[in-house]
């Protein structure tokens, strides 16, 4: 955990019982990944993962005291409040119509979600995990949105293939098919 985490932990422990901090800090690996390959390429050049998946904690640390749940685990609130978070900074940068493919990310680097994970590494390795993200994160970029939306429900949210079935107005056989397809697919790119 770094010092960011470790900070914004400490925030919602002072703020919260314990159980619902450790809920927090539970998914918050979850939150990172889901952040990072939701935040697309365009968007990963005007916008750091991390300073998203900041946000997007201390809004939910603000709004628990208020928050009714509504029949979804802690996990789906959370993780909805990163995908509304990532589109209102899409529409902040659309509306300022700026041109993202003349820029570059902030640091050089992929992003900053998944960076924390290879601190422990050798720097070769490092150097390895951090190209093998990049091709992962191309190569989910270039699948079909379907495919892309079904690896997200499925693997990323953990949602039952009933609940994307739901969601995707598909049958539940479909959804298991899609994702077998859309895995095997990713599998594919990431070799080319």
């Amino acid at each position: 955990m770094d010092r960011q985490d470790a900070e914004l932990l400490g925030d919602a422990r002072a703020r919260l019982d314990a159980p619902l901090a450790a809920e927090l800090e539970q998914h918050l690996s979850d939150l990172r990944a889901f952040v990072h390959l939701r935040l697309g390429r365009a968007l990963r050049t005007k916008e750091e993962s991390q300073d998203l998946v900041q946000s997007v904690c201390r809004e939910v640390l603000a709004e628990l005291p208020r928050h009714e749940p509504q029949g979804g685990s802690f996990r789906d609130w959370l993780l909805r409040a990163a995908e509304n978070k990532i589109r209102d900074r899409w529409r902040y940068w659309q509306r300022e119509r700026r041109d993202s493919a003349r820029e570059i990310a902030l640091d050089g680097s992929s992003g900053g979600a998944a960076d924390q994970l290879f601190d422990l590494f050798t720097p070769s390795r490092h150097a390895a995990s951090r190209e093998d993200l990049t091709r992962l994160e191309q190569a989910f970029c270039r699948l079909p949105a379907d495919h892309r939306e079904v690896i997200v429900l499925a693997r990323l949210r953990g949602w039952t293939h009933a609940r994307i079935a739901e969601r995707m107005g598909r049958t539940e056989l479909a959804t298991r098919t899609l994702l077998s397809r859309a895995l095997a697919r990713l599998a594919i790119a990431m070799e080319t």
